[in-house]
């Protein structure tokens, strides 16, 4: 039983190498164990698709989106029969995953372990996700991403990001469900002021804390890359890469001032995510961005729609 599981993780992971061949050495391994472990503890079997999203996509890396801060988003769907304690099982297996291929640090100290705790909550900067079939094709938002669902219910812009996911991803194994989630997906205006008051609650807790050295850059530069990716996805209703999005938000910019200050913002935001530190004029200037990013997302829309309306009358 176990050589016969060993031999069917290996064509999986030699299937699944086909389409990795873009993606960094490090979220291969990653991958490769991930398989590894679920065919191990449960079979293969059991697993209807393993999609991965996010920065390390083919056309993103091509982008240098992936940086230092990049993790490997995966998310990985169960038959409906599979038990919610193997999922909690597995969950700490795939935690200890993520600290082996440098994913997330083992935190021993308090105020990292609240960040880890944060991190697991809201689903930033984890690199796996677990869920059943019906979770995933009802679109249910908290269960598929295994964040806290009165965080959610508040903060996340949640047909966003899960019209966001599908669209920016690729199965790696298994059947595509995405086109099912994106049937009962249906963005509405009131998801962009859940974006921004997220975002903004973020850049200002980092803010706030700075002095303290609690909250690390990259939760702000986060903000930052999740404000660009919402606004983006409301406006242009893709999915392209943060090269592209920052171009078309620098564009959209109405003065050559404007086009200026934002080019400076932008370039300083692609410099911090690719060598994070602490640039407290950066911090400053963020949230004033986050907010911006937004208005620029809600004005686009409304001007796409009015002018769709015109061309229908003449």
């Amino acid at each position: 039983m176990q050589e016969t599981r060993l031999i069917e993780s290996k064509r999986i992971s030699e299937e699944v190498d086909s389409k990795l061949l873009e993606i960094n050495e490090q979220s291969r391994n990653y991958i490769h164990d991930v398989i590894l472990i679920i065919n191990k503890e449960k079979g293969m079997d059991k697993v209807l698709s393993i999609i991965l999203f996010g920065s390390q996509l083919k056309n993103h890396s091509k982008n240098k989106e992936n940086t230092v801060l990049s993790d490997c988003d995966l998310l990985i769907v169960f038959k409906d029969n599979v038990s919610t304690s193997f999922l909690r099982k597995l969950e700490k297996y795939l935690i200890a995953l993520e600290n082996k291929h440098n994913f997330r640090k083992n935190n021993s100290n308090f105020v990292n372990k609240m960040l880890d705790v944060m991190q697991q909550t809201t689903g930033m900067f984890v690199s796996h996700f677990l869920t059943k079939k019906t979770y995933f094709e009802s679109g249910i938002f908290h269960k598929i991403f295994s964040v806290n669902k009165i965080l959610s219910d508040i903060f996340a812009p949640k047909k966003l990001v899960l019209s966001s996911v599908v669209d920016n991803s690729s199965v790696l194994w298994g059947e595509d469900l995405r086109d099912l989630v994106k049937e009962k997906v249906e963005i509405e205006p009131f998801d962009m002021i859940k974006s921004i008051s997220m975002n903004l609650l973020i850049s200002l807790l980092c803010l706030l804390f700075s002095p303290l050295k609690i909250f690390k850059p990259k939760y702000q530069l986060e903000a930052i890359k999740w404000s660009l990716r919402a606004a983006n996805h409301y406006a242009f209703e893709d999915s392209e890469s943060l090269e592209i999005i920052i171009r078309r938000f620098i564009m959209i910019e109405k003065s050559t001032k404007n086009k200026i200050k934002a080019k400076r913002f932008y370039s300083k935001f692609i410099e911090l995510r690719r060598n994070p530190h602490i640039d407290f004029n950066f911090m400053l200037r963020c949230p004033f961005r986050i907010i911006k990013i937004h208005i620029k997302g809600i004005w686009f829309k409304k001007i796409k729609i009015k002018t769709k309306k015109r061309s229908k009358n003449i």
